[in-house]
């Protein structure tokens, strides 16, 4: 997938061929975020317009701009996985947040 950032939120690029133009939508969250360019570079700037657009009025509204991510990562796994994890998370001496944490950060 091709994907841009820009303070803390990812969009996601698709080139319409019909158009000739770069589309970018912004992912993981409700409100519904677009933009476009014909270049890189254009699309990079209406990007970073886009956000800063709802930003501040996120700001003249009062509204609490929404954030992708909050952290927080449920997960259903196997019992023999858990204690796999467990003892991993045990040998380096870190609590299993902390070790999955890292583990998953090093996959990227």
């Amino acid at each position: 997938m091709n994907s841009m950032t820009y303070k803390g939120y990812t969009a996601r690029i698709d080139f319409d061929e019909s158009d000739s133009i770069f589309v970018g939508r912004v992912l993981a969250i409700k409100d519904n975020i677009s933009f476009h360019g014909k270049s890189v570079s254009e699309l990079t700037k209406d990007f970073h317009a886009a956000i800063d657009h709802y930003l501040a009025d996120c700001k003249a509204t009062g509204r609490k701009p929404e954030r992708s991510y909050s952290g927080n990562l449920m997960l259903r796994i196997s019992p023999d996985t858990h204690a796999h994890v467990a003892k991993r998370a045990a040998v380096h001496r870190k609590s299993i947040n902390e070790w999955v944490e890292e583990v998953l950060a090093n996959a990227r």
